[in-house]
C-alpha cells in the first residue's frame, strides 16, 4: 500500500499528493498517466500508467494500491482508462506480445466489474499486420455501455519514406468491449509515418446523448474535426477548427518529446452547457520558448468554434505543456491540468490545475503539486498527463522525476478546495 506523502507545504499549496506508482524491480519508470473516476462511487478511482501499471484507490484518492495488468496480447503503454455509466471500468493499451515483428500488432481492451481490483482482457482491435496500432483513445456513450475507439494506423511506424501513411481509424463494441465493429478511416488528410508534426495523431473522441461520435486530431500543424450522425459508420469531411502553431511536436527542455496533441470533450451533465464540445491544446504561436494552452469551444454541435482562448493566465516567457482536459458530467464544470515553469529556474516545473465552471468563458487556475519538479537530465516522460472529475471531485495525475527515475503522482483535491483561499 502507497500511503499519502506530506511534503513539505508550499506558499498557496494546500492539495494532499500521493505518490501512486513507483518503479518495480528492473521495470519500465512509470509516467504516462490516465485516470478515471467511478461515475457510481467518487471514492473508487482507477488509473494506469506506462508500461503496465495500474493504480486503483477506494477512499476518494488518499491511499493506492499498485499492480501490474497482464494480457496474452502483451502490455505495451498508452494506457487509457474510463468508466462506463454503470461504474465499471476499462482499460486500453498497445500490445506486444513479444516477437519483434509483431509489436504493436493491435490495441487491447480490458474490463473491470469489481472497482479494479481484478481485470480481464475482452478483446484485441485493429489487428491489420503488418501494419501498427498506436496512441489509442476511447469514449463511453453517456447512458450506455457503448465504447468507441479512435487511434492512429501506421503503415509502418517510424518510417521516413512518404509512401508509407499514417491515418485515423475508428471503432465501436456495443456489447461492453466484447466485440468490435471493422475500424473504418475517418480521415481525409493522411499524414507520414514519422511520428511528428506531419503525423496523423492525437484523435480523441466523444460521444453525444443522441449516438453522435465526434473526434479531433492534430497533423500539419492544424487541429482537424470529424463526426459521424450513424454512430460511426460513415463521416463527414475533416474540418480544420485550429491552427497549431509549432505542431504537436513541440520542443520543450528537460522532455525527451512533448505533445500538444488536441483534446476533445463533451457536456454531457444536463446543465446550462449540455452538448458544448470543447478542444483543448498546447502550441507556440509565442514563439519557442513560449508554449502556452489553448481552448476552442463549439455551442452548436461543431458546426462553428470559437477562436482560441488562452488557459494559463501568466506573464509571457514560460513554458506551459502536456495539457489534459475533464468535465465533470455531475455539474459541466470544467477542469484542465499542464506542467508550468512560469516564474521557475532552469528545468523546474511546477504541475497547475485551471478550472471553469461558465462553459469556459472564464478560468481560474492553482499550483497543485507541493514539491516542484525539477526535469533533469533530459528523459522519457511519456505523451500525456491526465485528469478527471466526477460529482466535485477533481483527480490530477502527473509524472514526478527524483534522480532520473519517474514515477506518478495525484492531487487529492475538489473544487471546494480549489476555490478556498
Amino acid at each position: 500500500m502507497i500511503s499519502l506523502a506530506l511534503l513539505a507545504l508550499a506558499a498557496d499549496v494546500s492539495f494532499l499528493n500521493v505518490e501512486i506508482a513507483v518503479k518495480q524491480g528492473n521495470g519500465f519508470s512509470p509516467c504516462e498517466p490516465s485516470v478515471a473516476i467511478s461515475r457510481t462511487n467518487p471514492d473508487v478511482i482507477v488509473a494506469g500508467a506506462v508500461l503496465d501499471n495500474v493504480m486503483v484507490s477506494q477512499d476518494g484518492g488518499k491511499t493506492w494500491r499498485q499492480s501490474q495488468l497482464k494480457s496474452e496480447f502483451g502490455v505495451y503503454g498508452d494506457p487509457t482508462v474510463i468508466s462506463n455509466a454503470a461504474g465499471e471500468f476499462y482499460y486500453f493499451h498497445l500490445a506486444n506480445p513479444g516477437p519483434q515483428d509483431r509489436w504493436l500488432e493491435r490495441l487491447v481492451c480490458q474490463k473491470s466489474t469489481d472497482s479494479g481490483k481484478s481485470w480481464t482482457t475482452l478483446s484485441g482491435v485493429g489487428h491489420n499486420p503488418p501494419k501498427h496500432q498506436d496512441k489509442q483513445w476511447p469514449a463511453v456513450h453517456p447512458t450506455k455501455d457503448e465504447i468507441v475507439l479512435t487511434w492512429t494506423q501506421f503503415d509502418k511506424y517510424g518510417e521516413k519514406d512518404l509512401k508509407f501513411e499514417s491515418n485515423i481509424l475508428f471503432s465501436k463494441s456495443i456489447d461492453g468491449g466484447k466485440q468490435w465493429s471493422s475500424p473504418v478511416e475517418i480521415n481525409d488528410v493522411s499524414g507520414d509515418c514519422v511520428d511528428g508534426d506531419d503525423t496523423t495523431e492525437g484523435a480523441v473522441p466523444a460521444v453525444g446523448k443522441d449516438g453522435t461520435v465526434y473526434v479531433t486530431w492534430s497533423a500539419h500543424g492544424v487541429i482537424w474535426f470529424d463526426q459521424s450522425v450513424d454512430g460511426g459508420k460513415t463521416w463527414g469531411n475533416d474540418r480544420a477548427i485550429a491552427r497549431q502553431f509549432g505542431g504537436w511536436d513541440q520542443e520543450i527542455p528537460g522532455i525527451g518529446r512533448a505533445n500538444g496533441m488536441p483534446v476533445l470533450m463533451m457536456d454531457n451533465s444536463g446543465g446550462v452547457n449540455d452538448g458544448n464540445l470543447y478542444c483543448l491544446f498546447a502550441d507556440q504561436r509565442a514563439g519557442e520558448r513560449d508554449t502556452d494552452i489553448f481552448m476552442i469551444r463549439s455551442t452548436d454541435g461543431g458546426a462553428n468554434w470559437s477562436n482560441a482562448k488562452r488557459i494559463n493566465q501568466d506573464a509571457v516567457g514560460a513554458h506551459q505543456f502536456f495539457p489534459w482536459l475533464a468535465v465533470d458530467q455531475a455539474t459541466g464544470d470544467m477542469f484542465a491540468v499542464f506542467y508550468d515553469r512560469r516564474g521557475l529556474m532552469g528545468l523546474e516545473t511546477n504541475v497547475y490545475v485551471a478550472w471553469s465552471r461558465d462553459g469556459g468563458l472564464t478560468w481560474r487556475e492553482r499550483r497543485v503539486n507541493r514539491e516542484v519538479i525539477d526535469m533533469q537530465p533530459k528523459g522519457f516522460f511519456g505523451d500525456y498527463n491526465n485528469i478527471a472529475a466526477q460529482s466535485g471531485r477533481v483527480v490530477p495525475l502527473w509524472t514526478g522525476v527524483r534522480e532520473g527515475v519517474t514515477s506518478v503522482w495525484a492531487g487529492v483535491l475538489s473544487l471546494a478546495d480549489l476555490e478556498r483561499r
